[in-house]
């Protein structure tokens, strides 16, 4: 029997100082994963000095300026959007993230790293002007049209950032629900213009965040109040805090119906709930499956009704929806699941690629958006790799991504459907158009 108790005297020991050795590590690994308030403060510098400058260094049309990202050496090289031909190349962060940020004039950029720096970019000297580490791992950004806030996600710490358009902190908001029992990674942060705010997802909280960039808001609730004329409850500024929406399940991504206060998430299982934000509740949801893609989702006009149609992550299709009667109207069969899926007000076709069959990720189709068919195939050679697709400003070209080391930026003709030239690339993984980035929420395709 004294065997056997000491026997497990001698595992409960080894179990307490298992349980404090991880507990320790656990507290360390915290420690590690901390990006403080003072922690991006410090690590703002300036890269040059203020400019006086009242117009860009170059003749091209500033505004149709196209932006390629090469991960290959980590550079941007920003071509003149008419002549399809490189302006400038600029040294950048590694494993920038996502697509940048642009201030409503088109004359500064918002570059997000993985590694969580915020670079801030003069289109008009061609100049790096600032930076700053808003997290170690961040995955998300957004700017207001102004250029006076920019919002960015992160995975690591779980944090929103706010920044001021000279990348100053105004605020480090932790991602806690609303009992501050359980935070989250930032999973999507759009601008809503409109509205004046940010909107938030949360990977691993079922809540949605409304963020006013407004500083003349007035206050809000938070909680529940009892006499809203007597004010029986807590009221903050509307300014740079949470307005919360609780939801079913948590989103991974959603689209912001341009000038509404709709949006359709998508969450990991798939659902696309409909929420409103003003009611700040879910009111319907769309008959999608599989893992809809709606951050790159392009709406447009046929026939006088607005349709939406968005790639699948999971499915080989592009689903065409009435997101006003919110009724599926066609599944376009592709040759493998795509990721981007891109369209202009100018163009007839939407393009997008099938990146996530490894025998579809070289082709690249066009889809007539008035009989809603595939029209026509685009392809590189088997096993490379063509995506993501912008166009120029006035629609007539189509740019498509060759991701390899000795890559390419192909150009398309739109109206011709045929390719025009290549511009060398190394290892381009994005292009991104000044103008259409500005125009993202006017309600044309995108």
């Amino acid at each position: 029997m004294s065997r056997h108790r000491r026997g497990g005297v001698t595992r409960s020991r080894q179990g307490l100082a298992i349980w404090l050795l991880g507990s320790l590590l656990a507290v360390a690994a915290q420690a590690q994963e901390s990006w403080s308030a003072a922690d991006i403060r410090a690590s703002r510098h300036l890269l040059r000095e203020a400019t006086t400058a009242q117009a860009p260094v170059y003749q091209a049309d500033p505004l149709g300026l196209m932006l390629v990202v090469e991960a290959g050496d980590s550079h941007v090289s920003i071509l003149d959007g008419a002549k399809l031909e490189p302006l400038h190349r600029l040294a950048t962060r590694a494993q920038l993230q996502g697509s940048p940020g642009f201030t409503g004039d088109g004359r500064y950029a918002f570059f997000l790293s993985r590694d969580g720096w915020v670079t801030k970019y003069d289109l008009w000297t061609l100049e790096a002007v600032a930076e700053v580490r808003a997290g170690l791992d961040a995955r998300t950004l957004a700017v207001d049209p102004a250029g006076d806030h920019i919002a960015v996600g992160n995975h690591r710490p779980h944090t929103l950032v706010l920044l001021d358009g000279e990348l100053n902190l105004l605020k480090s908001m932790p991602a806690l629900d609303q009992k501050a029992e359980r935070s989250s990674e930032v999973s999507a942060v759009y601008s809503a213009p409109w509205r004046r705010s940010f909107v938030v997802a949360m990977k691993d909280i079922a809540e949605l965040w409304e963020v006013g960039y407004d500083p003349q808001a007035g206050d809000m609730a938070v909680g529940r109040v009892h006499d809203f004329q007597y004010r029986e409850g807590t009221f903050v500024t509307a300014y740079l805090n949470p307005r919360r929406i609780e939801l079913d399940v948590p989103l991974d991504d959603f689209f912001l119906k341009p000038g509404q206060a709709e949006l359709f998430g998508v969450s990991r299982q798939g659902e696309v709930p409909v929420i409103q934000l003003d009611a700040r509740q879910r009111i319907g949801s769309l008959p999608l499956h599989g893992r809809p893609q709606l951050g790159t989702a392009v709406s447009w006009r046929r026939q006088g009704v607005t349709l939406m149609a968005s790639s699948n992550l999971a499915l080989a299709e592009v689903a065409v929806i009435d997101p006003q009667q919110r009724e599926l109207l066609r599944r376009i069969p592709l040759q493998g699941p795509g990721t981007f899926l891109a369209g202009h007000e100018q163009s007839r076709y939407l393009f997008v690629d099938s990146r996530l069959a490894a025998d579809s990720r070289h082709v690249l189709q066009a889809i007539d958006r008035d009989t809603l068919e595939i029209v026509w195939h685009f392809t590189a050679a088997p096993g490379e790799t063509l995506a993501p697709v912008e166009f120029t400003r006035d629609g007539r070209y189509a740019l498509a991504s060759l991701g390899r080391d000795d890559g390419a930026v192909i150009v398309l003709d739109t109206q011709r459907l045929e390719e025009v030239k290549r511009l060398p690339m190394k290892r381009p993984v994005g292009q991104y158009g000044v103008w259409r980035a500005i125009e993202a929420h006017s309600g044309g395709a995108r």
